[in-house]
C-alpha cells in the first residue's frame, strides 16, 4: 500500500499541492493580520478570545483543505476515470480496491497533515503577531494551548474524511466539474462562523459528515472489481 502511494504521489507530483497549500496558509495568515490590525485600531471585539481568533482560523484553513481535497479527488480519482486510464493501472496484477484505497488515502493524509499544519503555521503566526500587538488581552496558558491543539486535531480528523463526500458527486458522471462544485457547496455548509460560533463545533454534525464521507468512500470501491470502465 506504502508503494503504491509513494507511486501515486510522484506521479501526479503531490508536491505542487504542499506548496500551493503553502501559499494558500500564508493568505490566510496575511488576512488574520489585516484584521488583527485593523480590529486593533477600531477596539473592536471580534478577536475577543484565543477560542474566537483560533475558531475563525480553523473554518478558513477547513475550507481550504475542503477545495484541496476536491481538487486531488478530481486529479487522482475522477480524471483518471474519466481519460480512461484507469484501464492502465486495472491491468496491473493488483487488486482495484487496493489501487483506489491507496489514492484516497493519499487524500485523506494530505487533507490532515494539511489542515493541522495550516492551524499550527496560521496559529503560531498570529500568537507571535499578538506578543507586539496584544490583539487579545487573556494570557495564553498551557491549558489554553493543549485545548486548542486537541480541538484542532480533532477538526481536522473530521475534516479529512468529510473531503470524500464530493467524490460521490464526481464519480455519477466522472465529472471533476460536479466534484469541485461539490467542495464548495460543502464549504458553505461547514465554514460558516459567526462571532466564533460554527456549525462544526456542534460535533455531531462533524463526526456525521465524516462517517458519511467514510461511506462514500467504501461505495466507491465496494464494487470496482466488477466495473467496466471502458464504458
Amino acid at each position: 500500500m506504502l508503494k503504491l502511494m509513494q507511486l501515486e504521489m510522484r506521479k501526479f507530483r503531490i508536491g505542487n499541492y504542499i506548496r500551493a497549500a503553502v501559499i494558500a496558509n500564508v493568505v490566510i495568515l496575511a488576512i488574520i493580520f489585516i484584521i488583527s490590525l485593523t480590529e486593533g485600531k477600531e477596539e473592536g471585539q471580534l478577536f475577543a478570545s484565543y477560542d474566537t481568533v483560533f475558531s475563525i482560523i480553523d473554518t478558513l484553513v477547513r475550507g481550504t483543505c475542503i477545495v484541496f481535497a476536491a481538487v486531488l479527488l478530481s486529479q487522482l480519482v475522477i480524471d483518471e476515470f474519466r481519460n480512461k486510464s484507469i484501464t492502465v493501472l486495472f491491468m496491473y496484477p493488483i487488486s482495484r480496491k487496493k489501487l483506489i484505497a491507496a489514492k484516497l488515502l493519499i487524500i485523506v493524509l494530505f487533507t490532515l497533515t494539511a489542515d493541522i499544519a495550516g492551524n499550527l503555521f496560521v496559529g503560531l503566526g498570529f500568537y507571535v503577531l499578538n506578543l507586539f500587538t496584544s490583539v487579545v488581552s487573556e494570557p495564553f496558558t498551557w491549558s489554553v494551548a493543549i485545548k486548542l491543539l486537541v480541538t484542532i486535531v480533532m477538526s481536522a480528523l473530521a475534516t479529512s474524511f468529510l473531503s470524500l463526500i464530493p467524490l460521490y458527486f464526481g464519480m455519477r458522471n466522472h465529472s471533476g466539474a460536479a466534484t469541485i462544485v461539490s467542495s464548495l457547496i460543502a464549504v458553505v455548509f461547514v465554514c460558516q462562523n459567526v462571532d466564533g460560533f460554527s456549525i462544526y463545533s456542534i460535533i455531531a454534525v462533524p463526526i456525521g459528515l465524516a462517517l458519511l464521507g467514510v461511506a462514500v468512500a467504501y461505495m466507491s470501491i465496494r464494487n470496482i472489481e466488477h466495473v467496466d470502465v471502458l464504458k
